[in-house]
């Protein structure tokens, strides 16, 4: 895959860069804030290779690519300036409003420090394990300098939420750095630990320690960067370069100290306490809710809320009871797609739930959420059952997270702590997840999205010797555009695997007979049917791609099995807008099923091609071309 071509093709599809506000990736998305979605389309950017879906929510418009998102986020960097700093400001998307902003402002900020934080929880949770087994101990030096690689993005996290900040709100990251470290400053953080009286200019101050915290650096920054736009308005362009900066660091820093500090450390504290709260007054009831919703929460893109609760309480108590009943729903949606790679007859499928389940297995589910088990239905609701029996019985051990990142098998060891205490819960509580889940997958079962087209298939293609056919002319049954068969959006099309062919684009919703002939199959969901010539043409005409799922909706069939037809005769009509709307490919395939009886089949037909336009030539297979 060429991830330039495909970052040309997102960046297109998305409105140009001009439309583009600003882009941040997370482990599998592309999170662009737009400044009009409506310019944006979905409907192709979801048919482009490469992209499993595209997500709206939380003001942001998610183009979800998997595990290469750093390769495409990188590209586009080398085919656009979206990712430059230089000139970049804030400007709120259209429609981003109220909670969604919210969402918005909190993903953008702590996007792309998920790898990292995910790298660090990693080692500082490999670390716990060998400090509690004795293979290290924290005195040797082996230890203190791997903790301070693990511990220090936590420790020193007000910097690096500083740069995200100011790359969000369009504020200059050097000052923003500056204040951030005037934070953690020696001086400063001596203040606190000796418990010195502390004033500014006679505005007493309540020193705080700001390591590690969240909320106050971040409401810093923002309210930084409004203030240096204000300035950079009224200052001098000879002067702003170093006058903006030096008023900043005045005003912002001490106003942090005296104000934003202490109201976000109190308000952080006070949301933690509430959830510990509710763990405190049911573990069992608390961890089940939470391992049944964290999936959900996580399409809607409003799990970025509880992110900065679960490092707060990482960095102010030294652990989280919280964030560990997720994992549950993580694994249960793992389990789902597993069910449904076990249950499922379709070797895509197969194989899609297959490499979905692994990816899960680490923490990155929505290759599986996506791309099985939400458009299948019932193995999502398995995954949110089997979350809920999971999350409970984490939430009953009271298993603990001691450091941040994706819950998945790697990162298992963050819920290690001393002694091990409620680890054993968290194992337990992930495996019935997984094990429930894929049980009910198989169980409830589900409809299994290709067996009607291996119907199909099965239905149409019995084979007519070279010497039963002859040179036979098909004409077109579709007004639209002609296109090649290898663009339709399905390999079992788009492969020839079921004959050779053209497809067309329709724009008005009528299927005539392209020849005189006998209707074979008519099928009861009335999207498809297959007509065969004097002679011999065994012609499928399928209208769209996966509207068997429709089961019949916005068709109407005027023909049954046995029909014989006129060429020209009305055979099905369909609504080409509701199909669309419904989010179906309405691009129709026209499969000579018995490819292999003829010595050649060619397009007689380019471009746009109206009802009875020659469209195909078939070429017997004891005749020469003509």
């Amino acid at each position: 895959m060429s991830y330039e071509k495909l970052a040309k093709e997102i960046v297109q599809l998305v409105g140009g860069e001009k439309n583009v506000v600003s882009l941040v990736h997370c482990a599998t998305r592309l999170r662009f804030v737009l400044k009009d979605e409506a310019k944006a389309d979905k409907e192709k950017l979801e048919k482009t290779d490469g992209i499993i879906t595209v997500k709206q929510s939380g003001g942001q418009f998610q183009v979800v690519v998997g595990n290469k998102v750093p390769e495409v986020y990188n590209a586009i960097g080398k085919v656009s300036n979206i990712l430059n700093e230089t000139g970049k400001e804030d400007h709120p998307a259209k429609g981003n409003k109220g909670f969604g902003a919210v969402i918005d402002v909190i993903s953008s900020i702590f996007a792309p420090l998920l790898g990292v934080m995910a790298g660090s929880g990693i080692l500082k949770g490999l670390l716990l394990i060998a400090s509690n087994l004795g293979w290290l101990l924290p005195k040797d030096t082996t230890y203190m300098i791997l903790y301070a690689g693990a511990d220090s993005l936590f420790y020193f996290l007000p910097l690096l939420l500083a740069v995200t900040t100011a790359r969000k709100f369009g504020g200059n990251i050097f000052v923003a750095l500056t204040i951030a470290g005037g934070l953690l400053y020696p001086s400063i953080v001596t203040l606190k630990t000796e418990g010195t009286p502390t004033d500014f200019f006679g505005i007493p101050i309540v020193m705080m320690s700001y390591s590690s915290t969240v909320i106050p650096i971040i409401i810093a920054i923002i309210v930084m960067s409004k203030l240096e736009k204000w300035c950079n308005r009224l200052i001098h362009e000879s002067v702003k370069n170093f006058i903006t900066p030096l008023i900043l660091l005045v005003i912002m820093l001490p106003l942090t100290l005296i104000v934003f500090g202490p109201f976000g450390v109190y308000v952080g504290n006070g949301i933690a306490t509430g959830l510990i709260a509710a763990f405190g007054f049911s573990p069992l009831l608390a961890g089940a809710i939470m391992g049944a919703c964290w999936q959900l929460l996580v399409i809607f893109g409003v799990h970025w809320g509880l992110v900065p609760v679960f490092i707060n309480n990482i960095a102010v108590n030294g652990k989280d009871g919280i964030k560990p009943s997720a994992a549950a729903s993580i694994f249960a949606q793992t389990g789902a797609a597993f069910g449904v790679m076990l249950k499922t007859k379709n070797k895509k499928l197969k194989t899609l739930a297959g490499s979905a389940t692994l990816t899960a297995l680490f923490g990155i589910t929505e290759p599986a959420v996506y791309g099985v088990t939400l458009p299948l239905k019932r193995p999502f609701i398995a995954g949110i059952i089997g979350g809920a029996i999971g999350g409970a019985i984490i939430g009953q051990a009271g298993t603990q997270a001691f450091a941040s990142g994706a819950p998945g098998l790697l990162t298992l060891p963050i819920f290690y702590g001393p002694g091990g205490q409620g680890f054993p819960g968290l194992i337990l509580g992930i495996s019935v997840s997984f094990l429930v889940s894929a049980i009910l997958t198989y169980i409830l079962g589900f409809e299994d999205p290709v067996e009607a087209e291996e119907s199909i298939e099965s239905s149409t293609k019995e084979p007519v010797h070279a010497t039963d056919v002859s040179n036979e002319e098909v004409f077109s049954p579709i007004e639209g555009t002609v296109v090649a068969l290898s663009e339709v959006p399905d390999p079992a099309f788009a492969s020839e695997a079921m004959g050779k062919g053209i497809a067309i684009e329709p724009t008005s919703g009528k299927v005539v007979a392209p020849f005189d002939g006998t209707i074979t199959v008519a099928f009861k969901k009335k999207h498809a049917l297959a007509i065969v010539s004097p002679k011999g043409a065994e012609i499928l005409i399928h209208v769209g791609v996966d509207t068997v799922k429709l089961d019949g909706k916005h068709f109407t069939s005027y023909i049954k099995e046995g029909d014989q037809v006129k060429a020209g005769d009305l055979l099905l009509e369909f609504d080409v807008e509701q199909i669309r709307a419904e989010g179906y490919p309405t691009i129709t395939p026209i499969i000579v099923t018995n490819s292999s009886a003829y010595s050649d089949i060619l397009p007689t037909a380019k471009g746009q091609v109206q009802i009875h336009d020659p469209l195909l030539q078939l070429f017997g297979g004891t005749n020469e071309k003509e």
